[in-house]
Order: structure tokens, then C-alpha cells, then sequence
């Protein structure tokens, strides 16, 4: 039987979520998100600076594409998409550093991180159900 403590780590080492992805590229970490949704998903919006590669492309696009030594971040639309889960295997398959991102570019979303699509970047209103509003506080 697997030790709490080891199943916990263990998960915490193949899943991240929404807020730590945003404050390591706020942080400038060197990591690559991917996209692994439909062209029409990704042309509705995706996390600001992803990369786009559906998860039946990861086998033949991701050695030319994305270096080995990167650390790869993967999400789909939500917690009820397992794309992302198909993408995180086809990574880890090819011997990627590679995590999925759980809640998603939905919970990206209601969180209220960057958003990109064709007419550049945005911010939505965060979702009082999952993010707490940031207030400014001014000089």
C-alpha cells in the first residue's frame, strides 16, 4: 500500500493548476505550455503565450518543435476534457518533463489570467466561484 505522503507528491509532480502556471511565466520560468485542443478551440482563445498542438500531433511535432530539456505544461478545455491527460501521455511517452494542468483553460479563464486570440490579449472578470478579485491599491 502507497503512503499518503507518496501519493500526494507523486500527483503534485504530474499536475499543476491555473495560478502556479501563470506565476511561473510571471516569474519568467523557462517552461513551454501547449495547447492540445481543436484548431476551433484554439481560435476562440487559449493561455496567453501557449503553443498549439493538438495531442494527436505531440508524437511527430514535438521533438522538432519542442526542445527536450523543456518543461512542458498541458491543458485541454476543463476538468471534464481529458485531452489533456492524452497530451500529458504522448509528452511523457517521448521522455518531456511534462504536467497537466487540472481545471483547465476553463478555470484558466475564471481565474482571470490572459487570454489570447485573434484580437490579442485580454483579461476576464474572475469568477468569485473560483479566484478571489485582486484589488489595486493605488500610491
Amino acid at each position: 500500500m502507497i503512503d499518503r505522503a507518496e501519493f500526494f507528491t507523486a500527483k503534485l509532480s504530474y499536475e499543476t493548476d491555473a495560478s502556479d502556471v501563470y506565476a511561473a511565466q510571471k516569474a519568467g520560468e523557462d517552461i513551454v505550455v501547449v495547447d492540445v485542443r481543436s484548431d476551433e478551440a484554439w481560435a476562440q482563445g487559449r493561455v496567453s503565450g501557449a503553443v498549439h498542438m493538438h495531442y494527436s500531433e505531440i508524437a511527430a511535432r514535438a521533438p522538432q518543435d519542442i526542445p527536450r530539456d523543456a518543461r512542458v505544461i498541458v491543458y485541454c478545455w476543463s476538468p471534464g476534457c481529458n485531452a489533456g491527460a492524452k497530451g500529458a501521455l504522448e509528452f511523457a511517452r517521448l521522455g518531456y518533463d511534462v504536467r497537466e494542468m487540472i481545471g483547465g483553460f476553463e478555470y484558466w479563464v475564471r481565474e482571470g489570467y490572459p487570454v489570447e486570440d485573434h484580437d490579442g490579449v485580454h483579461r476576464r472578470p474572475i469568477d468569485p466561484l473560483t479566484g478571489v478579485p485582486r484589488i489595486r491599491i493605488r500610491p
